[in-house]
């Protein structure tokens, strides 16, 4: 089964960390979506939910 976009329609851009404040993936992680593999993609994930922990902490 593909790995699914994390992405929620709240696509708004922290411009010091660079990071989406919906789906907490970095911009770079947003470009290279379309072309990761499900692997890439799950550690996309991974480390997008590790970042929405730390923006809940601050």
């Amino acid at each position: 089964m593909a790995v699914s976009s994390p992405c929620i329609g709240i696509c708004e851009l922290d411009a010091e960390k660079q990071v989406c404040t919906g789906c907490f993936r970095h911009i770079h992680e947003i470009g290279a979506w379309g072309t990761a593999s499900d692997g890439q993609k799950k550690r996309i994930l991974q480390k997008a939910r590790e970042r929405k922990k730390q923006f809940e902490r601050n």
